[in-house]
């Protein structure tokens, strides 16, 4: 049955390809795949010059998976650097390849190399692995790649600056020499020149300038703040911004897991990634992050070169990058497949020089927005108060609730009786209790019953050990030491479980006291559902 071409901006693809693109939320093609795709389709070979952000997978996705013969074997073998690569890769291509069937399999190390060999027993046309366990499937013969047509290095500058240059030419000299190789970089050294020169016959080169990379439909926008207050920022932006899931990047692996538990203890739907975790862990902070369990990625730079995430409304810089080029990297995981996005980044004085040097690298001016007053949070929750209730209406099945409401009708504005349902469902601290407000914001804090759940704004990074903490409250408060409960201490707070009878106290004498040097908060903690 002969293939059926649609036009995909000013390509021709097969109409399978054309399906998983629009599936993918792809309009138009990328001028690296405008470049690329028609040479890829004459069968050169060719260097690419593009960075994270291009599009530069679907570029060489494209023609490997109009060219797979399900019938066969291996057919195409992609090496990349990192084993998050290898997976984003893998993925990608499985996408485009969904109406045809295309199987893809990632190999790497860190995962069982037993369940990687049942699955190439199995069958699968493309291979996307790192160098070093492609050796590995080489030298058990557990990978066949007499049928290879397509090898792509993705990355190859990286590669050869991990060391990988020997392993790279050991797996090229394993593949029949009448392939076709892609060779993609960000940058083109000396070393990635004598690779292509050695490995590629008669390369055509396919640039993608820089100006290219950051897009126009990215937003860039800055708000100053000083390091004390970064939290308070961050929480009021992702309270007011419109952030429907978000990658915030912080410079360092203890800035990902502090800033990650700071934002768990505000009941933020938060997860972290970075390079300390196992194999198994990011798989399920990733598959999380995917299906909107958690709608903020808290990350580290290993999640700005490899990871393809549909959807992402914001990416925040909490921490601007050492790096400058990393910033590029950064922002381009938004304002994909020719979506709207925005980048946000936090500065502080003194990362104003850095700010310019990026504003000189990517050639745009970052624009200064100033940060939402308590005014424009309370609209923000409102206008979100206000669409929930437009769902509930929507839905319908409110006949039990119209039972509840009809024999107040007679008495009562309906308006009224709306607005006091909702203070008392929405608003709960507010609504009248025995004791008012004060009393009722201790009802739900998470803490075992009879006992309240304090937030404590000190913790492991100023040297606290819970027998101090104790000695100072008791002190302070005079409640018994027997009394307290359960103690837990993050690296920048602390969490304290206190009788109902002895919270308002602890909160009135600890509140704003000064330990080791710092004056505290101490206020009921969230509740986390």
């Amino acid at each position: 049955m002969p293939i059926e071409y649609v036009d995909f901006g000013c390509l021709k693809i097969s109409r399978k390809v054309a399906q998983a693109l629009a599936d993918m939320g792809f309009e138009e093609p990328t001028p690296i795949q405008t470049r690329a795709i028609p040479l890829l389709s004459e069968g050169r070979d060719i260097i690419g010059q593009a960075q994270t952000g291009t599009g530069k997978t679907a570029a060489f996705g494209i023609p490997i998976v109009e060219k797979v013969n399900m019938r066969e074997g291996v057919q195409a073998l992609v090496v990349t650097p990192t084993r998050e690569l290898a997976i984003q890769v893998a993925e990608e291509i499985s996408r485009l390849g969904r109406y045809r069937r295309v199987r893809t399999l990632p190999v790497y190390g860190g995962q069982s190399i037993d369940r990687q060999i049942r699955a190439l027993q199995q069958g699968v046309q493309v291979v996307i692995g790192t160098p070093g366990r492609l050796l590995d499937h080489l030298r058990r013969g557990t990978l066949n790649l007499d049928r290879v047509g397509t090898v792509v290095l993705d990355e190859a500058d990286e590669m050869l600056d991990m060391g990988f240059i020997e392993d790279v030419e050991e797996i090229l000299k394993a593949v029949p020499e009448n392939r076709q190789t892609l060779l993609f970089s960000a940058t083109i050294p000396k070393e990635v020149e004598d690779l292509a020169r050695s490995y590629l016959k008669d390369p055509r080169l396919v640039t993608v300038s820089r100006e290219s990379i950051t897009v126009p439909q990215i937003d860039q926008v800055y708000y100053e703040t000083k390091d004390r207050n970064k939290l308070e920022t961050m929480t009021r932006l992702l309270d007011t911004l419109n952030v429907s899931k978000a990658i915030v990047f912080c410079r360092t692996k203890r800035g990902v897991d502090d800033l990650v538990a700071r934002l768990e203890a505000r009941a933020y739907p938060v997860a972290g990634l970075h390079g300390d975790m196992s194999q198994y862990q990011r798989n399920q902070v990733m598959r999380r992050f995917r299906n909107n369990q958690a709608e903020v990625l808290v990350a580290t730079d290993v999640a700005a070169r490899g990871l393809d995430i549909e959807n992402i409304s914001h990416v925040i810089n909490y921490d601007l990058p050492q790096d400058v080029e990393f910033y590029v990297h950064r922002i381009g995981r938004t304002g994909r497949a020719g979506k709207a996005g925005v980048a946000v980044t936090l500065v502080t004085p003194r990362d104003y020089a850095q700010l310019r040097l990026i504003e000189k690298l990517t050639k745009t001016r970052i624009r200064r927005e100033y940060l939402p007053g308590p005014a424009d949070v309370a609209e923000r929750q409102m206008e979100g108060l206000k669409e929930k209730i437009r769902l509930v209406i929507q839905e319908g099945k409110l006949g039990y609730y119209r039972t509840a409401i009809d024999p107040l009708l007679d008495d009562y504005n309906p308006v009224d009786i709306a607005a006091a349902a909702l203070k008392m469902i929405f608003d709960p601290e507010e609504a009248p209790q025995d004791g008012g407000s004060a009393e009722a914001a201790l009802k739900d804090t998470g803490a075992k019953p009879g006992m309240v759940r304090l937030f404590v704004s000190i913790g492991r990074a100023e040297n606290i050990r819970p027998a101090e903490l104790v000695r100072i409250l008791c002190s302070e408060t005079g409640i018994p030491a027997n009394l307290v409960g359960d103690i837990r201490i993050h690296e920048r707070f602390t969490f304290i479980e206190v009788p109902e009878e002895w919270a308002n106290c602890v909160i009135g004498y600890m509140h704003r006291q000064n330990i080791k040097g710092r004056r505290i908060s101490v206020e009921p903690a969230r509740h986390r559902q």
